[in-house]
């Protein structure tokens, strides 16, 4: 019994052995595991770090441009409210002009009678200065000239002839 005892001991033995051995072959490939996340942590960090500038870089510019947005747009306000002032300004100048324009329409309406009569006055007015050219033989002629006739004086030659 002695024996088995002895051989139950190498046997427990032997298995505390294999035991070890596939304990110690499990850390190692954790033990590589482990290294490989650290070295892919590690390129992560890295890579983060790059990620983060370049995000701080893209908010700084990304502030100045709402900064220039911001100014151009102050500055397209004050154009539009210009613009604006110049529509009213246009607008009152419509106003005036339909004012101006009714009123002399109005004006026009009411002195129609007015107008007709100097219209007619005027036409009897050159009808009598017509005939009255014609009586003193004024005006002129043919070729554009003016003729004046007085009694007991020699005429002149016509333009271009020559009288002997």
């Amino acid at each position: 019994m002695e024996n088995l005892l002895y051989i139950a001991a190498i046997v427990a033995a032997v298995a505390f052995l294999i035991l070890c051995i596939a304990l110690a072959v499990t850390l190692n490939s954790v033990k590589k595991t482990l290294n490989n996340v650290a070295s892919t942590v590690d390129g992560l960090e890295g890579q983060l770090q790059g990620l983060t500038k370049e995000s701080t870089e893209l908010l700084h510019k990304t502030n100045l441009l709402a900064e220039d947005i911001q100014e151009k747009s102050q500055k397209l306000n004050t154009v539009v409210q210009a613009v604006q002032g110049v529509g009213e300004s246009v607008g009152n100048l419509n106003s005036s002009v339909r004012r101006i324009t009714s009123s002399v329409a109005s004006e026009v309406e009411r002195n129609e009678e007015k107008i007709a009569q100097v219209v007619q006055w005027s036409n009897v007015v050159m009808e009598i200065r017509d005939k009255w050219k014609e009586r003193t033989g004024t005006g002129k002629d043919k070729d554009g000239w003016n003729r004046y006739s007085v009694p007991a004086q020699r005429r002149l030659p016509e333009p271009g002839r020559i009288d002997s």
